[in-house]
C-alpha cells in the first residue's frame, strides 16, 4: 500500500520515470534492502534506492515486516525535511 502523499509524488513524475519508480517500489514489498539500496546515515532504519535523477527514501520495519514510503522525488529535493 502507498500513502496517498507519496502517490500525489508518483503523479508528479514524468511518464517514463513514473514506470520505473512504480516498478522499483512495488519490488520493495518481497526485497526491502535490493542491490544498490544505500543506508541513510543518522537514521534507525532508513534506507534510499537510486533511479536516474530521483530517489526513493523509504523504513524498513523488520518486526512488523513493513516498508513505509515517505518520499519519492527528485534528488534535490529528497532530503530536506518538510
Amino acid at each position: 500500500m502507498i500513502p496517498r502523499p507519496v502517490e500525489k509524488q508518483l503523479d508528479r513524475l514524468p511518464g517514463n520515470v513514473n514506470k520505473r519508480v512504480l516498478d522499483r517500489v512495488v519490488a520493495l514489498g518481497s526485497a526491502p534492502r535490493p542491490r544498490g539500496c544505500v543506508k541513510l546515515k543518522g537514521k534507525e532504519n532508513e534506507y534510499r534506492i537510486r533511479i536516474g535523477d530521483y530517489r526513493v527514501r523509504y523504513e524498513v520495519r523488520d518486526q512488523e515486516q513493513t516498508v513505509l514510503l515517505p518520499y519519492c522525488k527528485h534528488r534535490r529535493d529528497v532530503y530536506r525535511e518538510p
